[in-house]
């Protein structure tokens, strides 16, 4: 019972000797490996600055900058494996990494494909920080494209976090593309104005204001003939394309034209509604199985007219009631 005792606290003086032995080679390790993070943190700050005021190479060095630092860390953590462990060589890290590789890729499936997609995302450009994009029910700046997602910030003060696989695999629209962006709104005018004298004023009204661009020209087109109007398209193009430009262009551009087309004389109506009420002037008004909603067929029998005293009178009770049975169309 005691030599196995001895045996064992032998065995542990010999990993505390051996772990002494190595501490000044773990120490050394860590300082290495600190100093290749604050090496490869300032790779990736410098390809930044380097950077920043180039707007196309913007989203090129933040990738750069990533991948740098990723490299430098790595080499870092050879060189420090290789101090712990002087036996150590990378083929053997690589080798283990090759062994685990399928595994880690089951396990970690999203947030590698999100990475791929952040690279690729970064690397294509379809938009850009400061891009204001929509993405299904969101919209709003674009404020960081990381390897995993895009974050965006919308425009009552929320921030969206977005992974960067369904940014890549679905539909994006950037309103913030081009310089230009072109708005439209419809206004209904009556059918008895002139058409043409509503137009060139509503040209008018918008070549007035200096939000909307003198060229490309606004326009202005018939769009349809509705229930109680005539629709008329006016078109503007703004710059720049962003959210408040919008907003502002299209306050501005409604108000100027409606007031514009109101001191002119030009009707601006809303929906009517016509209603016609059944007069009943026959013998069968009233009776369910009989009554008749539209005017005589020629065949069968033609019911006979009420006199005139007994339409009055059911005028009467129908205006007192509200109830005529009459019949209503739109």
């Amino acid at each position: 019972m005691n030599a196995a005792i001895s045996a064992a606290w032998d065995k542990v003086q010999s990993m505390i000797n051996g772990f002494i032995a190595l501490l000044p080679n773990i120490v050394l390790a860590l300082i290495v490996f600190i100093l290749f993070l604050f090496v490869g943190s300032r790779i990736k700050a410098l390809v930044k600055r380097l950077t920043r005021n180039r707007r196309h190479a913007r989203n090129l060095g933040l990738v750069l900058g990533r991948l740098a630092q990723g490299v430098t860390i790595l080499i870092g953590l050879f060189i420090a494996l290789s101090i712990v462990i002087p036996t150590f060589r990378a083929g053997d890290l690589i080798q283990l990494l090759g062994i685990s590789g399928v595994a880690i890729g089951f396990a970690f499936r999203d947030i590698l494909q999100n990475f791929l997609a952040g690279i690729l995302i970064l690397l294509t450009e379809p938009f850009r920080i400061d891009d204001q994009i929509v993405f299904k029910d969101f919209e709003g700046t674009v404020e960081n494209i990381q390897t995993r997602a895009t974050t965006i910030r919308t425009y009552d003060g929320r921030r969206i976090v977005i992974p960067n696989s369904e940014l890549f695999t679905n539909s994006v629209t950037v309103n913030t593309a081009f310089d230009n962006r072109r708005l439209e709104y419809d206004v209904g005018i009556g059918y008895g104005d002139d058409i043409d004298l509503a137009k060139q004023l509503m040209l008018d009204a918008m070549n007035s204001l200096d939000e909307v661009l003198k060229d490309p020209a606004p326009d202005a087109l018939v769009m349809d003939l509705a229930k109680s109007t005539v629709n008329i398209r006016v078109r503007w193009w703004i710059h720049p394309p962003r959210r408040a430009d919008d907003l502002s262009s299209r306050d501005k551009v409604i108000t100027t034209i409606k007031k514009t087309l109101v001191a002119n004389g030009i009707d601006l109506p809303f929906p009517t509604q016509q209603i016609l009420f059944h007069d009943q002037t026959e013998e069968t008004d009233g009776n369910r199985f009989r009554q008749r909603e539209g005017w005589p067929s020629g065949k069968g029998e033609i019911p006979k007219p009420r006199r005139i005293s007994d339409s009055l009178r059911l005028l009467a009770q129908v205006r007192s009631s509200g109830d005529g049975n009459g019949k209503v169309n739109s």
